[in-house]
């Protein structure tokens, strides 16, 4: 297992970092085994929120820390203020009330990785990172970030970060994968374009990328002709993503993998800090995600997977 750095966090974060938005009381045996097979290969990261199954992916994620006696070998991320069926909520108070359920949730008193999970461009940034240093300086939150928030509204956050003396986002959390989306899959969802890409190599920032492997697209389960997962057709369902798709395949078979190890590897070999968000539920799976992580990618493998380039 790889790890790489963020600022604020004092573990070394691993690059595959388990989804837990299927944790539910009704199946935490499963949930349980998934993080004890996860922590066998050297995984410590999940990515969580105050939103998952109604606060049960918290809650299982508590249960589970304190029956292992192991919060001490876990990097917590987990994400508060999204919307409710009222509107927007990136308010200092939103964020406030969702991180003190957040901290109840999860048994423990401190939080290593807090992000918002949305953004409202319609409240200046000021107030967000003022509220969101409160726990910082409090002692119990490591580092803040943002999940789908643009590179610009992050700069600028982090910009009046600087100018005040206080501690800006260590990192960000869109959705990069190798298909790239027609739409957003949720409203307000925000994925990493070729302009957001330039932006973290120049920064460094680490991205945490959710649906890192666009949500099985590579699997070999779908073509143009197999339109049962209505989501899939409206945001992968592309000219340009079935190439994607064809190239995968080809440098997979050079490579002896599968083309969904070389999805994943695109994200981990990116000219910047990543963290791939994983969904595996089995140990088949579990293993598949960890095999690739360990693929290497050129630069120029990189650029003819993504259509830059016609030759690799």
């Amino acid at each position: 297992m790889e790890y790489i750095s963020i600022p604020g966090v004092r573990k070394p974060v691993s690059r595959l970092m388990k989804g837990t938005d299927y944790f539910k009381h009704d199946s935490y045996e499963k949930a349980a085994a998934n993080l004890d097979a996860f922590l066998a290969i050297g995984g410590n990261s999940l990515d969580s929120a105050h939103v998952y199954c109604g606060g049960q992916s918290e809650e299982v994620i508590g249960r589970y820390m304190r029956e292992r006696g192991n919060r001490d070998q876990l990097v917590i991320l987990t994400k508060g203020a999204h919307h409710d069926a009222r509107g927007p909520r990136v308010t200092p108070e939103a964020i406030r009330h969702d991180l003190s359920v957040s901290f109840e949730r999860l048994q423990t008193d401190y939080i290593d990785m807090y992000a918002l999970h949305r953004d409202d461009p319609s409240v200046p940034v000021g107030p967000i990172v003022e509220a969101l240093n409160e726990p910082i300086r409090a002692g119990t939150v490591g580092a803040i970030g943002v999940s789908n928030w643009t590179w610009q509204r992050i700069q600028e956050a982090n910009d009046y970060a600087a100018a005040n003396g206080l501690t800006g986002f260590a990192f960000s959390s869109p959705n990069l994968s190798l298909a790239k989306p027609n739409e957003p899959f949720w409203a307000g969802c925000v994925s990493a374009d070729a302009e957001t890409c330039a932006w973290h190599e120049r920064t460094q920032m680490p991205l945490l990328s959710w649906s890192s492997q666009a949500r099985g697209f590579f699997t070999g389960r779908f073509s143009p002709d197999v339109r049962d997962n209505a989501d899939l057709v409206r945001v992968f369902y592309s000219d340009g993503n079935w190439e994607r798709l064809e190239r995968a395949k080809r440098l997979a078979a050079e490579k002896k993998v599968t083309m969904i190890q070389i999805a994943l590897a695109y994200v981990q070999n990116q000219p910047f800090p990543t963290c791939a968000l994983i969904g595996a539920q089995s140990l088949e799976e579990l293993r598949s995600c960890d095999e690739g992580s360990r693929i290497r990618l050129t630069r120029e493998e990189l650029a003819w997977l993504d259509l830059s380039a016609e030759s690799a």
